[in-house]
């Protein structure tokens, strides 16, 4: 018998139904509409936050980012810890599907399937102007500047780093800390998305956003990379081209955390992935992730994708094996 909240096996049970709800359902579109979605709540608390203490030297700005960063998390903190709470007075199973529900609203499983998968249908339906437009729903590079062949590599790129960022990061700290832990990871990571770049507006404001962000994701980018190398032996991929790449290239990528899983689906699919990339009419440098082909295709998006899939089958079958351990050396 699960009791909620409390154990390791507790967390690793409502992670387990939150994963299990959102691959089946994702976020409903109804429900979207009725309520908005926590990443919306979060996001209007960070604008709040934002206007109102983002000002003056960069100093001073960045100590208002960190105190901004601060209220985030406390307020974030507060509502799941009290959420958590509350659920646990109804009784173990009705808190464990309660817990499950709303934990199901922070991994991104089906939505990103879906966003990546529209880009290979719009190049085989629509060609390379179609591609353009649906991958500029999930990148933000300029996309009149890509061929195919980097429309292609942008999907799978995204598909890679979001895996790790959008899937595997919430998952692992909803399964370590409940649905705080994955709470307070998405209000984090939503922190970085928004006020998180090296623009002279958020360079000094969102730097601790950026800080913890970084932080919070070094053990799921090592995780989603060898779920990836996982997913590769599983379905016929380059395994070891996916472990020799994440070995050889991952800490060169200027992100600490996102090099890990691109590495790893480059050298799954025989990619050469990442490289200086144009954002916002500016060339950004950065290392390539894998050695092989340029050239990718729909094809190479659609190999992906069915890593992708495996890859998150694996984690939920980790996350049951752990429960099943758990409940098995507890009684």
């Amino acid at each position: 018998m699960v009791h909620l909240p409390g154990t390791f096996a507790d967390t690793l049970a409502v992670l387990a139904v939150a994963l299990g709800i959102e691959a089946a359902a994702g976020y409903p579109d109804a429900l979207y509409r009725a309520a908005g979605h926590p990443v919306t709540w979060i996001g209007r608390l960070i604008a709040a936050l934002e206007r109102g203490l983002n000002r003056g030297s960069a100093r001073r700005r960045r100590v208002a980012g960190c105190a901004a960063l601060a209220l985030l998390l406390a307020a974030v903190g507060s509502a799941a810890l009290a959420v958590t709470a509350l659920a646990g007075l109804a009784g173990p199973l009705p808190a464990l599907l309660l817990l499950g529900l709303l934990g199901a609203s922070l991994p991104a499983q089906r939505s990103l399937h879906q966003h990546v998968a529209a880009v290979e249908t719009a190049l085989r339906a629509g060609g390379l102007e179609a591609g353009r437009r649906a991958v500029a729903m999930i990148v933000g590079r300029d996309p009149d500047r890509l061929d195919e062949a980097a429309v292609c590599r942008a999907a799978i790129e995204s598909l890679a780093e979001n895996f790790s960022d959008g899937i595997v990061a919430p998952a692992f700290w909803i399964g370590c800390l409940g649905l705080p832990g994955g709470a307070l990871y998405k209000a984090v990571n939503t922190a970085d998305s928004m006020i998180g770049h090296r623009s002279p507006r958020y360079a000094a404001f969102g730097w601790a956003a950026a800080r913890l962000d970084d932080g919070v994701n070094l053990p799921a980018s090592r995780l989603a990379g060898l779920l990836i190398a996982g997913a590769a032996a599983l379905r016929g991929a380059d395994a070891r081209g996916a472990l020799r790449a994440m070995a050889r290239d991952a800490r060169r990528h200027r992100s600490p955390n996102a090099g890990w899983p691109e590495s790893a689906m480059a050298g799954a699919l025989g990619l050469r992935l990442a490289g200086p990339r144009v954002y916002d009419g500016t060339l950004v440098p950065d290392a390539h992730m894998g050695d092989g082909r340029d050239a990718a295709t729909a094809d190479d998006i659609a190999r992906a994708l069915a890593l992708y899939r495996t890859a998150c089958w694996l984690q939920g079958g980790l996350v049951l094996a752990l429960l099943a351990l758990c409940l098995s050396l507890t009684g």
